[in-house]
């Protein structure tokens, strides 16, 4: 990392919220998300002087493109912004950062904004899974089943228990885990949850299959939801810092990042790992990539994880691929109570995608955002104890592509 860059405020909307069914559109979304994080940055619109947008689907579940025209139509002092919109499927909101910090890195601009947004709630199930089904191979995979991501997601548990041996028990767990964590985040989509005794578990009833050992408690929800995050250079940062008395040493900063690809056909990925010792090498390398530029030379000199849980199995995977256990030992960190909020490296005190909610192209954006509250001591009954460094890892499709950020105050 050769120019640091800043997080001076953000917001992430409510993702309870069904804004189709209160009369509003993915516009309002997004004027939601910009304008209380011009708000919380204590910055004037003016100053922004470049705009990115990550979202995955909204021409289909909204027919609504070009959304970086929405700047200037929320603010006029932003009417000839230059922005862009950038596509990834779940990971489309790093991208967005990675294009607003390639911005800054280069000189071009000293101020950034991020917007990840995603409205999904305006559609019947079905119809939605087809929608986002778009990131699988159209075609080639997932053609004989309802819904595309739990059938690959079950594909990737059945991978796992080929290789390593792999019990239920551990992915019900991850679930009630990341619901309890919601219950502690006013704006999870899941907090006034409640569920019956026995729900994590294998009751046909209360915990229905989906597509093989995917079943209904182990998948992330379907949300209407945006998220935004202000990023500045180092020069706008210490000046913006000067003008409201606040220490640069207390403002948030991307320490590192990490960025990987792989094909986009699941069975091609899992064909290119036979032999070796993990499943995506190409995700583990993302998560190293993001903590070797932050200067950590392991996993625990951070101090918790926001990951990507699509399915209880994604967050499995997350657990050895950063390195947190051996390869096929995801078990034992969650046996040993260490990935709970209280335990030695908490995974989702948010919710994660399970309980706080997954609009899709703002997952990416959100969870830089929620480590940036986490390390400022900011993140209210779901604060991590003594944070100063997390890691996120966001995924899109079947690990097509993955993104990582680490997020950190001091030295």
């Amino acid at each position: 990392m050769h120019a640091p860059i800043y997080i001076l405020g953000g917001s992430q909307t409510d993702f309870a919220r069904n804004w189709a069914r209160e009369g509003l559109e993915i516009y309002d979304l997004f004027a939601d998300a910009l304008q209380e994080a011009v708000q919380q940055a204590a910055i004037e619109p003016a100053q922004i002087e470049v705009g990115h947008v990550g979202n995955f689907v909204g021409d289909l579940f909204t027919r609504q493109g070009l959304i970086g025209g929405f700047f200037g139509q929320v603010y006029p002092e932003l009417g000839n912004l230059p922005t862009a919109r950038h596509e990834a499927a779940c990971a489309s909101g790093s991208m967005a950062i990675l294009a607003a910090m390639r911005d800054i890195e280069a000189g071009h601009y000293d101020v950034a904004c991020v917007v990840g947004l995603e409205l999904m709630r305006n559609v019947d199930g079905r119809t939605g899974a087809e929608y986002l089904g778009a990131a699988a191979w159209q075609g080639h995979e997932a053609t004989t089943c309802d819904f595309p991501w739990p059938f690959l997601f079950d594909r990737i548990t059945q991978e796992y228990d080929a290789r390593y041996g792999i019990a239920d028990e551990p992915l019900t767990r991850i679930a009630e885990i990341n619901f309890g964590n919601a219950k502690k985040n006013p704006r999870a989509q899941t907090r006034d949850w409640a569920f019956a005794d026995g729900s994590f578990g294998h009751d046909p009833a209360l915990n229905p299959s989906v597509e093989g050992r995917v079943r209904k408690l182990d998948c992330g929800q379907i949300t209407d939801g945006a998220a935004c995050v202000i990023l500045a250079s180092e020069r706008f940062a210490k000046a913006h810092c000067e003008q409201q008395r606040i220490a640069l040493s207390d403002i948030p900063r991307i320490k590192g990042w990490g960025h990987r690809s792989a094909p986009i056909l699941l069975e091609t990925k899992l064909a290119a790992s036979k032999d070796q010792a993990l499943i995506f090498p190409h995700a583990a390398q993302a998560l190293s990539d993001a903590r070797t530029r932050a200067g950590m030379a392991k996993i625990t000199d951070l101090d918790g994880l926001e990951t990507h849980d699509c399915f209880t199995i994604t967050e499995y995977m997350a657990i050895d691929h950063c390195g947190l256990t051996a390869p096929g030992e995801s078990w034992k960190a969650v046996e040993e109570g260490r990935i709970t909020r209280d335990g030695d490296f908490p995974i989702n005190p948010s919710g994660g995608l399970i309980g706080l909610g997954h609009p899709v192209g703002a997952t990416g954006v959100r969870m830089v955002l929620d480590c940036a509250r986490q390390v400022t001591g900011r993140a209210g009954d779901y604060q991590i104890a003594d944070a100063e460094n997390l890691i996120t890892f966001n995924v899109g499709g079947s690990t097509t592509t993955c993104a990582s950020f680490v997020v950190g105050v001091g030295s």
